[in-house]
């Protein structure tokens, strides 16, 4: 359920997740409240995205997000499918992020002064920290756009970045602890966190995260969606409506390419395939598995995806897996957990430094 823009108190903490499937965002600890945009962007001219002006705000703003911003004009999630983008797979995340950052602060109704937790794949510690820079560098001043036809003015006071998958970590082990619950900052972890574009493999040693044998893999589930979509005859693998069809229930699971009259049943094929990818996910973390890990936590939309196939193949490794809840929100909400933390520190600091 996503929050009502109207009705959420203005926070000062943005998280927001970069998801390739979609943008995972939230100013709350809340799980229910994590807002899902697709993450297609579409660059048109500021006549084009004008031309929605007449339609009532009313309107979920989740299916018609637009923006006017330096003299262009963007469409976002929905609208942007419509008018043709893709998700862009293959792109830097940096690429299109201060839009995807606008069409969150708009969301929200966000103005003001503003801090804004997001993360970057580990692909390596230079690409990291080159990212980060310019990640940062673009977000951190004053904003300003319009936002569905309506002002807005934003500074991004603080920007923090933290790798993929850590605020998973961070998710689970905020959650309400039981006498089986697992004690993270005293273990050594693997977080898995399986996305669209990249499988992050995080080592975190009793919550210090291990930047040596950290590392993200291009191969997650844009890969399993070309595979779905090479079983239809016409089907585009980067489709929005194929995605969602892969994540029905079972006995739900129907899709129909455009030109074709009648949907394929994806359940002829989608459980063996699933089994063989979850298998290759495995032999990646196998080989990548450091010998002092003793639980592994698993994220991501295609960490949900695989996990009843992944957890047995985690059991014969002796490994004891922790799948984080809700899990496509975990990496958002976690996020927002370490902005909130950073700010009650700032405002510590900034009291003690005044006394």
């Amino acid at each position: 359920m996503a929050v009502s823009p109207s009705s959420a108190a203005p926070p000062t903490v943005l998280s927001v997740d970069l998801g390739r499937t979609s943008t995972k965002t939230c100013v709350s600890r809340h799980p229910d409240r994590v807002v899902l945009i697709p993450a297609n962007v579409a660059h048109l001219t500021v006549e084009q995205v004008r031309r929605g002006g007449f339609e009532s705000l009313a309107t979920d703003p989740l299916v018609d997000i637009w923006l006017e911003f330096q003299g262009n004009g963007y469409a976002i999630g929905q609208l942007a499918a419509d008018f043709g983008a893709n998700l862009g797979v293959g792109q830097s995340k940096v690429e299109d992020a201060l839009v995807k950052v606008l069409a969150c602060v708009g969301y929200f109704n966000l103005s003001g002064k503003i801090s804004v937790v997001l993360g970057l794949p580990y692909l390596s510690q230079e690409q990291f920290d080159r990212e980060k820079e310019q990640i940062t560098s673009l977000l951190r001043s004053p904003h300003v756009m319009s936002y569905r036809g309506e002002f807005v003015t934003v500074e991004i006071e603080r920007v923090w970045v933290m790798p993929e998958g850590f605020g998973s970590l961070i998710w689970s082990e905020a959650q309400d602890k039981k006498a089986s619950s697992p004690d993270f900052p005293n273990l050594s972890i693997a977080v898995v966190d399986i996305g669209h574009q990249t499988t992050d493999f995080l080592m975190v040693d009793r919550f210090r995260f291990s930047r040596g044998a950290s590392k993200s893999e291009p191969f997650a589930m844009s890969q399993f969606y070309e595979q779905v979509a090479a079983q239809i005859q016409g089907a585009d693998s980067q489709s929005l409506s194929l995605i969602e069809a892969v994540h029905r229930p079972d006995g739900e699971r129907f899709f129909r390419p455009r030109g074709t009259s009648k949907p394929a049943n994806l359940d002829d094929f989608l459980p063996s395939l699933r089994k063989n990818f979850a298998r290759e996910l495995s032999d990646l973390l196998v080989a990548w598995l450091p010998e002092r890990v003793t639980d592994v936590v698993v994220s991501g939309g295609g960490g949900e995806f695989f996990w009843n196939d992944f957890r047995p193949l985690l059991k014969d490794a002796r490994l004891k897996g922790h799948l984080a809840k809700p899990s496509r929100q975990a990496n958002a909400l976690g996020q927002y957990i370490y902005g909130e933390a950073q700010i009650v520190a700032l405002k510590s600091k900034l009291s003690a430094t005044a006394q």
